[in-house]
C-alpha cells in the first residue's frame, strides 16, 4: 500500500496482545498512517523511544506491567517534543485523567472504542484537536463546576441561535455515552454520511470543533437534559 508523503507516524504501548494486534492491524491498514513501532511495556517504550525513529502521535495505555504509562512521557517530550499523546486505557476515573492531562497528555480516550474510531481521534489530534471521552469529559465538567468558587459568577456560556433539532439531541446524547460513528448511525437508522452531517450542523450550531466539546457545551447549554 503507498503512503502519502507526510503519513501520521505513530507508536502504540499497550500491554494487551489483542488489543495491541488489532490496533497495529488498523494503523497500518490506513492509508494515511504508518505505525513506528509497538511496545508492550514502560521499559519497552523506553527503548524504542530512545532508539526508534520519529513520532507524531503515541497512543498510550496507563497500566503496564512494569509501571505506569505516564512514566513515558517525559522521554517522549524530551526525545520527540513535536508528538503528541494520546491516552488509551480502561481508567476513567477523576484522579488517573487528570495526572495524565498535567504530565501531558492531549487525549484521553477509554478503551470502549473500535480501533476504526481510534484512528479518527488519532487524525483530530493530529490536526490539533484534543479528543477525550464524552464520559470522561463529563466528569471533567462536573469537577469544575464542583471546584468553582462561590464568591465567582461561572463564566457566561457561549450564545447559540440556534436550537437543536429532535435528532441532533439523539445524536448528542448517544456520542456522550461514547459510541462510535457507526453505532450512532445503526441506532438511529440513517448512513454513516447522515450522522457526519448531523455532526457538523451540531459543530456548527455550538462553536465546537471536537466531540468533547460538543458534548459539554451541550450540556452547559441544557440540551442534554
Amino acid at each position: 500500500m503507498d503512503l502519502p508523503n507526510n503519513p501520521i507516524r505513530v507508536a502504540v504501548v499497550e500491554d494487551d496482545a489483542a488489543c495491541r494486534i488489532a490496533l497495529a492491524y488498523a494503523l497500518q491498514a490506513a492509508p494515511d498512517m504508518c505505525v513506528q513501532w509497538l511496545a508492550c511495556s514502560r521499559a519497552e517504550a523506553l527503548a524504542a523511544l530512545q532508539d526508534g525513529p520519529p513520532l507524531d502521535v503515541l497512543l498510550l495505555d496507563l497500566g503496564l506491567p512494569d509501571g505506569s504509562g505516564l512514566d513515558v512521557l517525559p522521554a517522549l517530550q524530551a526525545r520527540w517534543p513535536a508528538a503528541a499523546t494520546m491516552v488509551s486505557t480502561m481508567f476513567g476515573d477523576e484522579a488517573h485523567v487528570l495526572h495524565a492531562i498535567e504530565a501531558g497528555a492531549m487525549g484521553y480516550l477509554l478503551k470502549d472504542l473500535p480501533p476504526q474510531a481510534v484512528l479518527d481521534e488519532v487524525r483530530s489530534l493530529h490536526a490539533g484537536g484534543s479528543p477525550i471521552n464524552p464520559l470522561v469529559a463529563r466528569k471533567l465538567l462536573v469537577r469544575q463546576r464542583l471546584h468553582a468558587l462561590p464568591s465567582l459568577p461561572p463564566p457566561a456560556p457561549a450564545q447559540i441561535d440556534a436550537a437543536p433539532s429532535a435528532r441532533e439531541v439523539e445524536l448528542l446524547r448517544l456520542v456522550a455515552h461514547g459510541h462510535s460513528v457507526d453505532e450512532v448511525a445503526q441506532a438511529m437508522g440513517v448512513s454513516r454520511n447522515t450522522v457526519r452531517t448531523f455532526v457538523r450542523r451540531v459543530y456548527v450550531k455550538l462553536q465546537v470543533t471536537t466531540r468533547a466539546e460538543a458534548v459539554t457545551t451541550a450540556l452547559r447549554q441544557g440540551w442534554l437534559e
